[in-house]
């Protein structure tokens, strides 16, 4: 770095107001203009317009030093880690504009940390998922499939007074196991596996009809390209989490969820016709949905619909060997 570009702020600002002083000062030692004991008003309006001049000239050439900086304010104020790619305008020299570097290399660190730390994240909560779904399908599922078998052979024993009991506890443990697989499916999407992603994405839909009774219409288009398993489980995730929030908040009549391509972009689409929110945009679940999408260079977006609702709508490129 040049040495006019380590000089601090402070002697950089001395240094103009200095030099201008210095210039302003030889104009008027060089110069054949004179002041009077009693300085006439031709005299004065020399002086006023040589002080005018010399504070102009002082602020532009502070101005072109101290301009990054109020750049540097105002982007400040309009940082938002979780909307990656704002920087500031690069060129020119002196300390503000190193600052500057020195800020958008921060600004980058920051993202990369944060991508890779979300990254870390998210992964060890799938891994979570996995170890608690199984856990729940081999221990728990397991241990109310023998209840229901002990329970069958102890109605073909009991006596007539107690079968009508015991029948009832049976339908109970035979909901509970089927709330575990459920419950199961919905921590470890072992569905994308074995159907693939169109029909676990229907799948999802039609297990929001079964839970709340709200209608779900489906657009598929066929001939969707095949995604990397983890671009997949982000498509899967933010469906779930978008249909999760239909059942929850929207008190929706109709739902719609939709996968098609648009060039080499696949584009999930779920809307409702709901009460939607204050802001759609904001909520741990749509920031969680947005930091999935970025782990896969895919856009996520929440708007309110036009006659009410919401929709969610997430764009994932498309590997180039699938284009």
């Amino acid at each position: 770095m040049s040495r006019e570009l380590s000089l601090p702020l402070f002697w950089r600002v001395c240094l103009i107001n200095g030099a201008v002083f210095l210039v302003g000062t030889l104009v008027l030692a060089l110069s054949p203009a004179t002041v009077s004991s009693r300085p006439l008003w031709s005299e004065v309006l020399v002086l006023f317009v040589g002080l005018v001049v010399i504070v102009v000239l002082n602020g532009l050439l502070l101005r072109s030093v101290l301009r990054p900086l109020d750049r540097l304010t105002t982007l400040m104020a309009e940082i938002d880690l979780r909307q990656p790619g704002l920087r500031l305008e690069q060129g020119g020299a002196g300390p503000a504009e190193a600052l500057v570097q020195g800020f958008n290399a921060m600004l980058e660190r920051l993202e990369v940390e944060r991508t890779t730390s979300r990254a870390r994240v998210l992964n060890a909560q799938e891994a979570e998922r996995r170890r608690i779904a199984q856990e729940l399908h081999d221990e728990v599922g397991q241990s109310l499939t023998a209840v229901l078998l002990g329970l069958k052979q102890a109605i073909d024993i009991a006596p007539h007074d107690v079968v009508e009991e015991l029948e009832q506890v049976r339908e109970t443990t035979r909901a509970s196991l089927e709330e575990v697989r459920r419950i199961s499916q919905r921590l470890r999407p072992g569905v994308l596996d074995d159907l693939g992603l169109l029909d676990s994405v229907s799948s999802l839909a039609s297990d929001l009809t079964a839970r709340s009774g709200v209608p779900v219409r489906r657009g598929f288009l066929p001939g969707l390209p095949h995604l990397p398993p983890e671009t997949e489980l982000v498509v899967y995730r933010v469906a779930q989490e978008a249909l999760t929030n239909v059942a929850r908040h929207a008190r929706a009549t109709e739902a719609l969820v939709g996968l098609t391509r648009r060039g080499d972009t696949l584009v999930l689409r779920v809307a409702d016709d709901g009460v939607g929110g204050a802001d759609p945009s904001r909520g741990a679940g749509i920031q969680g949905m947005q930091e999935r999408a970025q782990m896969v260079d895919g856009r996520l977006e929440v708007r309110r619909r036009e006659g009410g609702g919401t929709e969610v709508v997430l764009e994932v490129p498309v590997p180039a060997e699938s284009a």
